[in-house]
């Protein structure tokens, strides 16, 4: 089983069985609080660990993403808190994990660009679950397939 993460809170997670072919997937579990009088929409480090325990997986392959020319102070901030917990989680169940590129996956994978590309090829690769990749807001699922049908074939 390989465990391929988009990381951040709209992101989502996929276990892969690479032998049977089965793919399972999560939208990323978070929890929305109040900050300095807004909703915020965080990455919950108990309902990650619930999601992951108890499955046997061989290794996780995490999507490490920089900051983009013009993305803000505080949404990196929290990108980056996010991506700190899927770390800590990670390594607290004492999954192996390795990082990979979005270039590296996508070129591996020949995504075409845009978002919808993630959600095309991996409706391309996984026909019998195309039905979680069929909405604009599936690119984190379809996204964390791609990274974990990657990571089986590293």
């Amino acid at each position: 089983m390989i465990l391929g993460i988009d990381p951040g809170a709209s992101g989502a997670i996929a276990f892969f069985d690479y032998e049977k072919g089965d793919l399972t997937i999560f939208d990323m579990p978070t929890a929305t609080i109040e900050r300095n009088g807004k909703s915020k929409k965080e990455v919950s480090p108990a309902m990650l660990a619930m999601v992951c325990r108890g499955i046997e997986v061989r290794r996780a392959v995490v999507e490490r993403v920089n900051a983009r020319p013009g993305q803000g102070v505080t949404s990196m901030f929290a990108f980056g808190r996010s991506f700190g917990i899927v770390e800590g989680v990670l390594g607290g169940l004492n999954i192996p994990t390795s990082y990979v590129t979005p270039q590296q996956w996508r070129k591996a994978m020949q995504v075409r660009e845009g978002k919808d590309g993630s959600r095309q090829r991996a409706a391309e690769l996984f026909p019998k679950y195309a039905n979680q990749f069929a909405r604009v807001k599936d690119d984190g699922r379809a996204e964390a397939a791609l990274i974990a049908y990657f990571g089986a074939l590293k």
